[in-house]
């Protein structure tokens, strides 16, 4: 993401927008490739105390995780929508299976976990009107549609 030449997908954004974009990216790799992990670990049934349909909504985020990187590494306005569904369901999962589901008390791993989630998914929603207009797939900063 770096500003080399015109070009380059990134040249005309400010260097605080690229390094917000780069960090969402790191965020969701690191997502798929926790959840990847969890599923090739777990076997047939990865998250064993959970309901299957909560099992099933955190086996999606192996796929949903790469696919809002990757979107966000093309500049694609569906990247930044899918992100910040992403991130605030699965901070909604989280506390459901550490408070609804996990009923040990105190502070436990899960819920500091939940916890950053819920912050990153925060901190996405509230830079997400700033950073949208860096990305292509709509209005461009001047109010015109760019139709990519």
């Amino acid at each position: 993401m770096s500003g080399r030449g015109d070009g380059h997908r990134w040249a005309d954004a400010p260097r605080g927008v690229r390094v917000t974009f780069a960090v969402l990216v790191a965020i969701f790799a690191y997502g798929a490739a926790v959840h990847l992990t969890q599923l090739h670990l777990g076997g047939l049934d990865p998250y064993p105390a959970m309901p299957s349909w909560l099992a099933a909504y955190f086996g999606s985020l192996a796929l949903l995780d790469p696919a809002a990187a990757l979107l966000l590494a093309l500049r694609r306005r569906a990247g930044l929508a899918l992100g910040a569904v992403v991130l605030t369901t699965d901070a909604l999962a989280n506390a459901y299976a550490n408070y609804v589901v996990d009923r040990t008390g105190g502070v436990t791993p899960g819920r500091m976990g939940q916890a950053v989630i819920a912050a990153l998914a925060l901190g996405l929603l509230l830079a997400a009107p700033r950073i949208a207009p860096w990305l292509n797939g709509g209005r461009d900063r001047a109010g015109r549609f760019s139709g990519r």
